[in-house]
């Protein structure tokens, strides 16, 4: 083994994070892991077996080059020769087989345990509240997906195989090298001190100039990342802040060209002390073996043996001198992962949840108070970039709220901005849960629901309509995956975007872009009022479903809709009150309060807040 493995495991070592070797992993999180492996128990101790096999091997072809040497050329015996050539070549061809036998379960082992741990976390943040996403990193999430999980997963692959194969190596080149000279041995241990006072060294000065490296990429990538999304990049020209973004970014890139300097300088000291030391080594063996064989105590076949056993040794030893940080960067990976695993969910699913029956449309709310949860309640403080405790207290949001929506009946919610509307159409669909009080679907309390029968049963279209990545066909399937082309063009037609799509080069294949930002608003509204009709939910909520249309469209879609929502209930938010004029009850929603509840004529003949509203909105109309 050549001087430079041992320099990439010591290296790999101190590049980790310097945190790692101060956790205090719990043996629940140890039970855990040993318990996430146990379907793959076979394969992992297969792959032990191979590994043992082949960390045995290492002395095999040092001590028959002894015998080559004593037995054969020395004895000039073309015989012994000849057979010891063979074996070497057996030994080889062994290895090579063993090498691809454990590299292959590896690969099982490691892609199993990225599958299994990648589906579990992904199912299990799918099913968290929208609580968790308004307050969780985008990008700290996947990076849970991808890196602490193929970190976790290194726990029963490199880290194990290397752990066990050093162990062993170490374990059987020592017996060798003793059996063979004890002297040599001992003489050549005695440097292995300096190997670890230079690892150690190098290990506290380049700790903190990568622990601040990889903070300098990190803000690289979150700038990257905010700057060259459709948001940002549009939000950059709008104010014309190109030069400032280019001298932000020089300045955060230098920090990090600087540091890489010092690190690679830093490396190579290191680098040339690990290569140093192996060869101090080398020429103690050869200088006190040589007097040796001269004084015929010492063969020079098992002098040779030596100096290709000592190179053996050398990386085993360094590498379990590293294995304390390799484990806990393992633990802590699979650690990082449980985490997001044990956080519950504010939104429960009960055991015995009931389905809702087909074509419940009636909704009730019933004095309903709701509060917004607290960070700590909802997320982790490792999945923010800027994680800090509230600083402010967190105040009610509805008061009491009771209302009924018959089955067939447009509920319409008017009221100020930040006055709980869109908190009120939350609860339908268990995006939140009411803090007291009870939201009904159809009689049933929507917590004593199944998820899926509940989102089955409710449709919305929100003020900024989400787009997949993908075609316009895709994004409509997604509301009913066996649906039609016949019927997806039925629902483009009633949407008001049939004949847009049409006259596209591609029509239904056409690729709308990162949330489709390669649409108009409207184009993007009424595509997500197409994906509702083919949905076609006995509940629906409109957030604002029509404010990206002009006049024109508004009309034709405020059409689309009203025969869509025939027979089905219907809560509509609206700031635009010409769109819910005919709604059959319109609720005046202000500090969180139902304060006014009627049809558009007697709420006009009450006066108060929604008179006051109509007369602003059509003051010039009047």
């Amino acid at each position: 083994m050549s001087a430079m493995s041992p320099m990439m495991a010591a290296m790999r070592a101190m590049r980790a994070d310097p945190s790692v070797v101060d956790q205090k992993l719990t043996r629940r999180t140890l039970r855990r892991v040993v318990g996430f492996s146990t379907p793959h128990r076979r394969l992992i101790l297969a792959f032990l077996f191979f590994v043992v096999l082949d960390a045995a091997l290492v002395v095999v072809t040092p001590l028959l080059v002894k015998h080559l040497l004593d037995d054969g050329i020395v004895a000039r015996d073309g015989s012994v020769v000849t057979w010891v050539a063979l074996a070497m070549v057996g030994v080889a061809l062994f290895d090579a087989v063993l090498g691809v036998a454990s590299g292959y379960l590896s690969s099982r082992i490691g892609e199993n345990l990225i599958f299994d741990l990648r589906t579990q976390v992904f199912g299990h943040v799918q099913r968290m509240s929208l609580a968790f996403f308004t307050r969780t990193q985008t990008g700290a999430l996947v990076s849970r997906l991808n890196n602490d999980v193929i970190g976790a997963q290194r726990a029963f692959t490199s880290t194990l195989s290397s752990t066990v194969a050093n162990t062993i190596s170490v374990l059987v080149v020592g017996v060798a090298m003793v059996a063979l000279s004890w002297q040599i041995t001992l003489a050549c241990l005695a440097l292995f001190p300096l190997l670890l006072i230079a690892s150690r060294w190098v290990g506290r000065q380049l700790s903190g100039l990568t622990r601040q490296q990889m903070n300098g990429n990190a803000d690289l990538g979150n700038l990257m990342t905010e700057r060259f999304n459709v948001g940002g990049a549009l939000l950059l020209k709008l104010f014309g802040r190109r030069e400032d973004e280019d001298t932000r970014y020089a300045e955060r890139a230098g920090v990090v060209r600087d540091l890489g300097v010092r690190i690679a300088l830093v490396t190579r000291v290191f680098a040339a002390t690990m290569m140093l030391i192996p060869a101090l080594a080398t020429a103690l063996v050869w200088g006190i073996g040589g007097h040796l064989v001269i004084d015929s105590t010492l063969t020079i076949g098992t002098l040779t043996a030596l100096a290709t056993l000592l190179l053996r040794l050398l990386g085993p030893l360094q590498g379990l001198s590293n294995v304390r940080v390799d484990v806990m960067t393992a633990l802590v990976s699979f650690d990082r992962v449980f985490e997001v695993l044990d956080l519950p969910s504010t939104v429960q699913e009960k055991p015995d949840a009931v389905v809702l029956p087909a074509g419940s449309s009636r909704l009730e709310f019933d004095d309903v108070d709701f509060t917004y949860p607290r960070a700590d309640e909802v997320s982790l403080a490792s999945l923010e970039t800027v994680a800090r405790a509230e600083s402010r207290d967190h105040v009610q949001v509805l008061h009491g709220v009771t209302f009924t929506a018959e089955p067939g009946q447009m509920v319409a919610l008017v009221g100020p901005s930040g006055a709980g509307k869109t908190t009120i159409t939350h609860l339908v669909a268990r995006l939140y849960d009411a803090t007291s009080g009870t939201v009904k679907v159809g009689g049933y309390d929507v917590r004593d629901l199944t998820l899926q029968s509940l989102e089955d049963a409710v449709g919305y279209v929100t003020q900024d309509a989400h787009m997949f990545h993908d075609t316009i066909r895709e994004n409509l399937r997604y509301a009913r995956p066996a649906v039609t082309d016949e019927e997806i063009w039925t629902a483009l037609d009633a949407a008001q975007i049939g004949v847009l799509v049409r006259s596209l080069p591609d029509g239904l294949d056409t690729v709308v872009g990162d949330r489709g930002y390669r649409l108009s608003g409207g184009e993007r509204q009424r595509l997500a009022i197409a994906r509702l009709l083919l949905k076609a939910p006995p509940v629906v909520v409109l957030d604002e479903a029509t404010a990206h249309l002009d006049s024109e469209s508004e009309q034709a879609v405020q059409h689309a809709l009203d025969k869509a929502l025939e027979g089905r209930t219907s809560l509509v938010i609206a700031h635009r009150l010409s769109t819910i004029l005919n709604a059959d009850v319109i609720l005046v929603v202000e500090d969180g309060r139902i304060t006014q509840q009627g049809s558009h004529e007697a709420l006009l003949a009450q006066g108060g807040t929604y008179a006051v509203l109509y007369a602003t909105q059509f003051a010039q109309a009047v």
